[in-house]
């Protein structure tokens, strides 16, 4: 595993890192005002999302790998509605650094 402060892109680091704490007010501020996302294919509603599969449930993410310079993760997801899964997440990131979307699934 990957620890969250070795992973190369500045902006996913502090996004696992937010997840990983728990922290909601960090993880907003590493997302966009307009930050979109998708599950499986399928747009979401961001907040319901999160709220649910993250902050809720005790969302947490161990990276695996990385590539497409630190802004593409394979990661052992867990939390405590679904278990633990094997995911892959993706992250659009903008210039002055927020993840203006990001998509995850099964890995």
């Amino acid at each position: 595993m990957i620890d969250p402060d070795q992973l190369t892109d500045p902006t996913v680091r502090a996004f696992v890192t937010a997840v990983n704490a728990g922290d909601r007010d960090a993880f907003q501020a590493v997302l966009t005002p307009d930050a979109t996302m998708s599950d499986d294919g399928s747009d979401r509603d961001l907040t319901q999302w999160t709220d649910r599969e993250i902050f809720s449930s005790g969302g947490r993410m161990a990276v695996a790998s990385e590539s497409d310079a630190g802004r593409s993760l394979v990661v052992d997801y867990r939390n405590d509605t679904w278990g633990e899964m094997r995911t892959a997440w993706r992250f659009d990131v903008t210039a002055d650094g927020r993840v203006s979307r990001f998509e995850t699934g099964q890995a």
